[in-house]
């Protein structure tokens, strides 16, 4: 599908776009921006983590998305004694027929809400590196594959870290960008209280405006939006800008730099085009780069904005 424009193009699948933004939006009150990039994200074939405070909507959100692509949603709350098997599911000998049955764990879903996996162990946190990177989970050496969909929505609390083990390095890079959704403003907590005083609540609400297949299906599409040679070599500019930096101990990886390009395809999408432009990959660049830069002392807010500003954007044609 070439993508023109969001707004005027009436196909099936740019109404189903327009619906899912307007579905989210009604959940996440004051955070168009934030609905803007989780839906990029959903379309890029990636695994979301948010980093914030508790109560500003991430459930709720998990929640929403699942409803919206009429899919399966697991939750998982992340304890110090949760075991991998937890997670992935495990073989349990049946007496009766005296074999081995599988049990699916959660990640047998379309969307797995992982809240605070900062607070589950290493070996834990590991299961779902397999089942991020390659949408399948190895059990007992045998192979078992998830949605095609499968979406991971990882929460973690910024403040409060007694008792939490820190993602490493190789589970961060499996995320496609990280999220704050923040507060909402004033106008919009007026709107929450006024909505809660209803029988429903507005993810009760919610119906199906996705198939999973059509998910898919705009999955594959984002995939095709056109990169500019000279826009790929910018991308590689930057990240080796990342690579280079001296407040940088660890710069951006092959991994990376693909999650970066396929979300700036896919941003490019819902901006209606069919091709990515330099401000698509700047546009995102803030959460990509802050799931996976390590700095040494500064902000990293303040180190992505100078590596920004250090390589120039290409001009073509």
């Amino acid at each position: 599908m070439s993508v023109t424009d969001i707004t005027a193009d009436t196909s099936p699948q740019t109404e189903s776009l327009i619906k899912l933004r307007e579905q989210l939006n009604r959940v996440l009150l004051g955070k168009s921006e934030a609905v803007e990039m989780v839906i990029a994200c959903l379309l890029s074939h990636g695994h979301l983590l948010l980093d914030d405070l508790p109560g500003t909507g991430k459930t709720t959100l998990a929640k929403a998305i699942a409803s919206c692509v009429g899919g399966k949603l697991a939750r998982v709350q992340c304890t110090p004694d949760l075991l991998p098997s937890d997670v992935t599911g495990f073989n349990l000998f049946n007496q009766k027929t005296r074999e081995f049955e599988f049990h699916p764990g959660p990640v047998f879903s379309d969307v797995l809400l992982a809240d605070e996996l900062n607070r589950t162990t290493p070996r834990t946190q590991s299961a779902l590196l397999e089942a991020m990177a390659e949408r399948q989970v190895t059990i007992d050496a045998s192979p078992y594959h998830l949605s095609k969909t499968f979406f991971v929505i990882a929460t973690q609390n910024p403040i409060d870290s007694h008792g939490a083990y820190p993602l490493p390095e190789a589970q961060l890079d499996r995320f496609t960008i990280k999220l704050k959704i923040g507060y909402p403003d004033r106008a919009s907590q007026i709107d929450i209280l006024e909505a809660a005083s209803g029988k429903e609540t507005a993810v009760d609400t919610l119906s199906s405006v996705l198939s999973l297949e059509e998910l898919a299906t705009l999955q594959e599409t984002a995939r095709t939006i056109t990169v500019h040679p000279r826009v790929r070599e910018y991308l590689v500019d930057l990240v080796d800008a990342t690579r280079n930096e001296p407040a940088i101990q660890l710069g951006v990886s092959p991994r990376g730099m693909l999650l970066w390009q396929r979300i700036a395809q896919a941003w490019a999408m819902l901006q209606g085009r069919d091709f990515v432009t330099p401000s698509d990959v700047v546009h995102v660049a803030g959460p990509v780069l802050a799931v996976r830069l390590l700095t040494t002392t500064e902000n990293v807010d303040d180190v992505i904005e100078r590596l920004l500003n250090s390589v120039p954007t290409p001009e073509y044609r």
